[in-house]
């Protein structure tokens, strides 16, 4: 019999429009590899429609707060529904950077130094020595990401905004020189290493998913050993927070540095990007895997007790 999956996409967070986006090429895939889909614009009904729907497996393309951060993996382990992606506990902790940061460093995986502080506290002034960067503790796609440079005499003010939505607490850490990499891990299976380039000031929305704001290079140019390491922090990371499915782990490498000091995990995705060209799917391509090939072991690897 032909699996029902439902795909949950759109949301409630800021990142809402890309959601839709993965949700809607995710489907397309699936439908590609036979299965029967439904997608679904998830809002504060999403319990009833599910019961309503009653799929298989739900499909969860959603990113963001509730959708990242254990709130709808909540839901479907009440509901019974088959969920791919990682399981509540996974997706609360990696969703908040400074709790996932502190999984990170017990497991003796490198990370940046960062303190917490109030947006007030930031605007005021340099909580830390400049360069830094300044982020909410837990949303993603870059949304109110800060960077403070070293000659920067002032903090930014934007924080202070009346429309900020990245909450009253933010993390502050330490501003890392060097080249964006980021390793996917399928199961227990580390996949490519991607270097991203960008003209812009760091790798954000807009460098995400404008046309040309970036370039992804795989496999990355850097050193085997680097490469190897780089995929082993990336499952040491997976396992660390118990993640399952998909994630993908961001990394800055500082060729200048001290050797154990070049290479450190900023932070894991649990819920990445899945447009076709979005960085998950080009390193399963990059594995000899299909887009659809990729959503279709997804589905077949969704669970509840994740």
């Amino acid at each position: 019999m032909t699996k029902h999956v439902a795909v949950l996409m759109g949301g409630l967070a800021n990142e809402r429009p890309v959601s839709i986006k993965s949700g809607t090429e995710c489907a397309r895939a699936l439908r590609e590899a036979g299965y029967r889909v439904t997608e679904l614009d998830v809002g504060y009904d999403v319990a009833e429609k599910l019961r309503a729907l009653n799929p298989d497996v739900a499909f969860n393309a959603l990113h963001g707060p509730y959708g990242e951060d254990g709130t709808i993996q909540g839901v479907l382990e009440f509901l019974r529904i088959p969920y791919t992606h990682s399981g509540v506990l996974a997706s609360a902790l990696a969703m908040n950077k400074h709790q996932a940061k502190i999984v990170f460093k017990a497991a003796g995986i490198a990370v940046t130094d960062h303190v917490i502080a109030t947006r007030s506290d930031v605007a005021r002034s340099h909580v830390m020595a400049p360069p830094y960067v300044v982020k909410p503790i837990s949303d993603g796609s870059s949304f109110g990401v800060f960077i403070v440079k070293a000659d920067q005499s002032h903090p930014p003010q934007e924080i202070l905004r009346e429309d900020w939505n990245g909450g009253e607490e933010v993390m502050v850490e330490r501003y890392i020189p060097g080249r964006e990499l980021t390793c996917a891990v399928m199961g227990d299976r580390a996949l490519g290493v991607t270097e991203i380039m960008t003209d812009l000031a760091f790798y954000n929305y807009e460098a995400k998913y404008a046309k040309g704001g970036s370039n992804h290079v795989i496999p990355a140019p850097i050193q085997p050993k680097i490469y190897d390491k780089v995929q082993n922090m990336a499952l040491k990371a997976h396992a660390a927070l118990g993640c399952r499915g998909v994630t993908r782990s961001d990394f800055r490498f500082n060729e200048q540095a001290e050797e154990d000091e070049q290479l450190v995990c900023l932070e894991i995705n649990t819920q990445p990007g899945m447009t076709e060209t979005s960085l998950v799917p080009e390193q399963a391509r990059h594995a000899g895997m299909s887009f659809p090939e990729l959503v279709a072991w997804m589905v077949e690897d969704a669970s509840c007790s994740r």
